[in-house]
Order: structure tokens, then C-alpha cells, then sequence
């Protein structure tokens, strides 16, 4: 486990980045208190949920980093987690989260919104334009609750995974502990 934190560690932003955004200034002596830096059994869950939130309702690359460390002041959650999250929505994830967003907004709002005209659009190219005409039809409102959707529950089952993998951490550390003590005696 200490593999995944040591990875964990060096894919998440480092304060000196946090401290150069021009977004984060305003705010940089509440952002840079050690408290929010600290990897602990309640600040990590809570940074994978508000990372997951934000990096995936968001969708923006440069809003998604700054909002996620500054949603994490209020609830005391860690910075670097939250800002490292972030990064599932990727261009690589991108486009299926907006697919996923749209099928599950029209599931449960029963709008109607056209996914071929939105796969139509991914595989030319479209430009600007193209988008905001048709993100102004039908389609906003199905894509931004599958958004929500899908942004609430990987938060969910973000910070569920993130408190049982803390605790199977501890639990195992606790585990070698003991037996170097016993081996010890």
C-alpha cells in the first residue's frame, strides 16, 4: 500500500504550484494552511469526494483545480487529493462522461436530446459554434443533471473506497507493528 501512496504523493500538485496560481492568491492564506495539506484518515476521503465532484461536473481543466482546492477549505479536506482527482475527467474521459451525462439525462428527464447529433459533432471536429447551438437546444439541461448524476455519485463512491482503503492501511500497519514487537520480545 505504501506503493499507491508514494504515487499518490508524486502525481499530486505540489503547494509551490498551488502558490503561483494567479486563481488561488485571494485566498492563499486560508489555501496553504498546513491543516489542508496533511494526508489524514478524514481530510483524504473527503479531497477524493470534492475532486470527484468538481473534476467531473466541471469540466473546465483550469476552473476544475482551483474550485476543487477551494471547495476544500470549507469542509477541511485535502488540498492535493482534491486538485489530483480532478484528473479523471481527462481528455481521454471526456468524451464518455458527456456521453454517459447525456444517456442518463435523457433516461431521467425524458427529454429527448439527440446523442447522434452530439457523436455527429465529436467525430468532425465541430467548432465553437456548433456546440453552443446545440448545447442551447434540448441537450443542456439532459447533459447538465446527467452531469450532476454521475459528479454526485463518483463522489459518493469515491469517499466510501477512499475511507475503506485508509482502514485496511491502518489495519495492516497496525498488523506490522504488532509483529515487530513480538518479534522484538
Amino acid at each position: 500500500m505504501s506503493g499507491f501512496s508514494d504515487w499518490i504523493r508524486a502525481q499530486a500538485p505540489a503547494r509551490e504550484s498551488f502558490e503561483k496560481s494567479r486563481f488561488l492568491r485571494p485566498f492563499a492564506q486560508r489555501v496553504f494552511h498546513p491543516a489542508l495539506w496533511r494526508f489524514t484518515r478524514r481530510s483524504v476521503p473527503r479531497g477524493v469526494a470534492l475532486g470527484l465532484l468538481v473534476g467531473i461536473f466541471l469540466l473546465i481543466p483550469g476552473l476544475q483545480i482551483a474550485g476543487a482546492a477551494l471547495l476544500a477549505l470549507p469542509f477541511r479536506a485535502n488540498v492535493p487529493i482534491a486538485a489530483a482527482m480532478t484528473f479523471l475527467s481527462n481528455p481521454l474521459t471526456t468524451p464518455l462522461l458527456l456521453a454517459a451525462a447525456l444517456y442518463i439525462g435523457n433516461a431521467t428527464l425524458h427529454i429527448g436530446a439527440d446523442i447522434s447529433q452530439f457523436e455527429s459533432l465529436m467525430a468532425r471536429g465541430a467548432g465553437f459554434g456548433d456546440w453552443l447551438g446545440w448545447l442551447l437546444s434540448s441537450a443542456a439541461p439532459a447533459l447538465l443533471w446527467g452531469l450532476f448524476v454521475i459528479s454526485v455519485a463518483s463522489a459518493l463512491l469515491g469517499y466510501i473506497l477512499a475511507s475503506i482503503i485508509w482502514r485496511i492501511w491502518l489495519i495492516r500497519r497496525w498488523q506490522r507493528r504488532g509483529k515487530s514487537r513480538q518479534s522484538a520480545t
